[in-house]
């Protein structure tokens, strides 16, 4: 699943090609991605004649900055946008395309069509499901140390299973939060309510430093994420431990091992990251 610097990467890169193009039509041909409005020929209807002025990122989601609309995109596991000319072929789980009056089109591909779209109208979407649930992203001045810290001691959660809670922070996923707890010597299975002010701390501050750092790279590339132009992310070089397991530590030597934590695959140095009694 595409992650917070995934999803910057791809806003980043979508914004080179479809700002200030105005939408001519739109094709929905697999209506269930379609969540607000619960009529696809009305979502049609709103968003043809709208020009995207920016795209704007919240966690993990997409925004869509229109005239009167708003659209919040979710890519879920597998989705992917691309810009093309009209006369290209189309790809086989192309769900939705949004095509420009200059005969571009902004196409929507999701093998597994878990993703989502919902539009709203502006100055609403930051109110409305799926928004309003979500906690401050990792980059927001809201995302502070005494925030950080009651939200963690309120919880008695293992500190994955929190971090992977969007309504405490947004965008991070599988990947940076093994990252962060590596990097800041915690292990994935400590109860969040037991970590001190020093853990709370180099978490925060790992998980914004490691974000920065992968947001620069475009990106981990896993299985299939790409960007809005087919590139794929360097993030995947400096990994320590996702992905890394029987590999020797960079830090100790001793060899990566997965586990199972939330239900998510987990990767630790038992050294780096001793577990509490």
């Amino acid at each position: 699943m595409p992650e917070l610097p995934e999803v910057e990467t791809i806003k980043n890169t979508l914004k080179q090609f479809v700002i200030n193009k105005q939408i001519e039509e739109v094709h929905v041909y697999w209506p269930n991605i379609i969540k607000e409005p619960d009529d696809v020929d009305h979502f049609k209807m709103v968003l043809s004649g709208q020009t995207i002025h920016d795209i704007t990122r919240k966690g993990k989601f997409l925004l869509f900055q229109m005239d009167d609309y708003v659209l919040v995109s979710h890519l879920r596991m597998e989705g992917k946008y691309s810009v093309e000319q009209a006369a290209e072929p189309v790809k086989k789980h192309t769900h939705v395309i949004f095509t420009f009056t200059d005969g571009d089109q902004l196409r929507y591909n999701d093998v597994r069509k878990f993703g989502t779209m919902h539009v709203y109208h502006k100055g609403v979407a930051l109110l409305e499901k799926p928004l309003n649930k979500l906690g401050p992203d990792p980059f927001d001045e809201a995302f502070t140390f005494d925030y950080f810290y009651k939200k963690l001691k309120k919880t008695q959660r293992v500190v994955k299973s929190a971090l992977l809670d969007q309504t405490i922070v947004a965008g991070l996923g599988n990947i940076y939060v093994d990252e962060t707890l590596f990097k800041a010597n915690v292990h994935p299975l400590t109860r969040s309510d037991k970590l001190t002010k020093k853990e709370i701390k180099a978490i925060q501050t790992e998980a914004i430093n490691i974000l920065a750092q992968a947001v620069k790279q475009g990106g981990t590339t896993i299985r299939s994420y790409v960007n809005g132009q087919g590139e794929m992310g360097m993030f995947q070089q400096e990994l320590y431990v996702y992905g890394q397991e029987n590999e020797a530590c960079k830090e100790c030597g001793n060899p990566i091992t997965k586990m199972k934590v939330a239900g998510r695959g987990t990767h630790i140095c038992s050294t780096c990251q001793v577990a509490k009694g």
